[in-house]
């Protein structure tokens, strides 16, 4: 009954402003993203059935957060899962509310219960046509290994995708592997992992596409110091330690105590090793500190408008004001530029889930001015078709996401790269596209992959 429970007190956080869906959530020990968004995006109905099965008015000590939950997926969810009292009182109710959701099927003449929503309830178009991408855990497991386990479960491996065009059609328990990124896996929209066995163990993460680019992008070889300046929830953390293969250092940083504890909790699941979490503003940490000499990679995602997230639930904030655009451009510039003064620092990725140019383009040019020759923008990945706005000479560089163009959140990345005496061999892709061939390149479901893997990974029964 606790994730029931756990459910219904966000929904009340959120109804006291405790903060935003995503914040509270990720302070639950529970993966209750999907079923809080989805309850949230029934409400007004659950509402109607709740009044018109009179449940309320029955069942007195039922907290009516409580009962929204529990309706939810009795009716149009996964089912009542969990024991204890409250799973028995919902399902007494049963008749009652089945009869009621039917007769409000009849009131609005529709057959779907995804009809009942009113176009404010429903999901974005964005929401409506990202897939649901699941990035493999190398850490753990393998793709081969995580591949086979889907099947097992029913769903059909369709092998590599040529084109966005082939992710665009995904649809029913089929999956691809990503054109893109190795270890990335496509499946529709709205599919539910929450649940699974692969992310509950910490095989597989659930991690948009964009946000796998800027790990991806940094591409610090094994055995290299990393700085995550701004690193709660994790995700990217936990691609860095993939790609390190967990040889080398991680400094992560984040100013929030819950959101590092339950990071570090999330990073022990995914078998992370040699990172070090520090609750503290990276504005504050010395470039000059003995314990950062080593850093040679910095990941960079500061805080920004959040304007190209793409929300599977209603959104209602309105877009940020110049002045709000202003301040965080202002913040982003000087956390950049300090980020680029840690002396032996070779690479860096600055990333930000905005669509907005003053956070992004006019941010780098601001600092690459201020910084003169010692810093240049890599090309990288020349393959990725949405490029930098033309903000000034060289924006093309930069790579740009959208829900339209590459069927992913809004995101913003540019790659960075010391020029001069000491700095690394120019690269136009990152070092872990030129050090790890994409899976599967040319395979489809059944083939074999063109080499076998050394060392064997940790495999998942079901």
């Amino acid at each position: 009954m606790a994730l029931y429970s756990a459910a219904a007190a966000v929904l009340e956080g959120l109804e006291r402003g405790d903060g935003g869906i995503k914040t509270l959530v990720y302070n639950s020990r529970f993966p209750l993203y999907a079923l809080v968004s989805e309850t949230l995006r029934y409400s007004p109905v659950l509402e109607k059935l709740l009044a018109g099965a009179a449940l309320l008015r029955a069942e007195k000590k039922l907290p009516p957060q409580l009962a929204k939950v529990l309706v939810y997926d009795l009716l149009f969810g996964k089912g009542l899962k969990c024991g204890g009292r409250w799973k028995a009182l919902a399902r007494r109710h049963r008749a009652r509310l089945e009869a009621e959701l039917a007769r409000l099927k009849v009131q609005q003449k529709v057959s779907r219960n995804e009809e009942l929503l009113a176009p404010a309830q429903a999901a974005s178009p964005g929401a409506s046509q990202v897939p649901r991408y699941v990035r493999v855990n190398t850490l753990k497991t393998c793709v081969d290994d995580v591949i086979d386990f889907f099947k097992r479960q029913g769903y059909s491996y369709l092998g590599k995708a040529a084109s966005v065009e082939e992710l665009r059609a995904l649809s029913g328990k089929k999956f691809l592997l990503d054109l893109h990124l190795p270890e990335l896996l496509v499946f529709p929209p709205q599919t539910d992992f929450h649940d699974n066995l692969l992310y509950t163990s910490g095989h597989v993460i659930l991690q948009d596409k964009a946000s796998c680019l800027p790990a991806f992008l940094l591409g610090p070889a094994a055995g290299s110091h990393v700085i995550d300046a701004c690193a709660a929830p994790g995700n990217k953390t936990s691609h860095l330690a993939a790609i390190l293969k967990n040889k080398g250092q991680i400094f992560a940083f984040d100013v929030d105590t819950k959101r590092l504890a339950t990071m570090n909790t999330m990073l022990t699941r995914a078998g992370v090793t040699g990172f070090q979490l520090a609750q503290q503003d990276f504005l504050t940490v010395d470039p000059g500190d003995p314990k950062y000499s080593k850093v040679t990679h910095i990941l960079l995602d500061p805080s920004c408008s959040g304007s190209g997230m793409v929300n599977r639930v209603p959104r209602e904030e309105a877009a940020p004001s110049a002045e709000r655009l202003q301040a965080l451009a202002g913040f982003q510039r000087k956390v950049l530029s300090h980020a680029l003064s840690f002396p032996a620092l070779r690479r860096l990725v600055y990333s930000t889930c905005s669509l907005h140019r003053e956070e992004n383009e006019d941010v780098v040019r601001a600092v690459l001015q201020e910084r003169g020759s010692a810093f240049r923008l890599v090309n990288a990945f020349p393959s990725w078709p949405c490029r930098g706005l033309a903000a000034f000479p060289g924006a093309e560089s930069c790579l740009r996401a959208s829900p339209a163009d590459t069927l992913t959140h809004g995101f913003f990345v540019a790659v960075l790269e010391r020029h001069g005496e000491g700095a690394a061999a120019p690269s136009s892709l990152p070092a872990a596209a030129e050090e790890n061939p994409q899976h599967g390149e040319g395979t489809k479901a059944g083939a074999a992959p063109k080499k076998k893997r050394r060392r064997k990974k940790q495999r998942v029964k079901e």
